[in-house]
């Protein structure tokens, strides 16, 4: 199996551009992490996501690239200087990925057990050396 280039679009902060504004609206994001993989007719994204439900999170594609967002809603209020470590990050998530190879948008399909999200992207089938007729 020969490994493909997945072109993966970070947050990237900066004075004249933010890549995730752009592509989400949301300059508050948290990153989200993904396991990309593939088998001979699949291509895999999975994620950690706990703590969030399924109503909270919106998957989508737009040609080739696979966008996940969602938002992870703390259920209590905490005064933050009641604190002693703080690492969870609660908020809206987003992350974007160009897919390596076509996929059959109608087939995708996603699921999320025990906090983990696996969207499952069937490959379509290549053609290669398309003839075009000459008129």
């Amino acid at each position: 199996m020969q490994k493909q280039n997945i072109l993966i679009i970070e947050d990237q902060k900066s004075e004249t551009t933010n890549l995730n504004s752009w592509l989400t609206g949301d300059e508050n994001d948290g990153q989200l992490l993904l396991d990309v993989y593939q088998d001979k007719k699949n291509i895999y994204v999975k994620s950690t996501i706990a703590g969030v439900e399924t109503k909270d999170i919106q998957i989508s594609i737009n040609n080739d690239m696979l966008t996940i967002r969602g938002k992870r809603e703390k259920e209590e209020s905490i005064e933050k200087d009641d604190y002693f470590c703080q690492e969870c990050y609660w908020g809206g998530f987003s992350r974007s990925i160009i897919l390596p190879t076509e996929v059959k948008s109608d087939k995708i399909s996603a699921a999320l057990k025990n906090g983990v999200l696996t969207i499952t992207l069937p490959k379509a089938e290549r053609r290669h050396n398309i003839p075009i007729e000459i008129k």
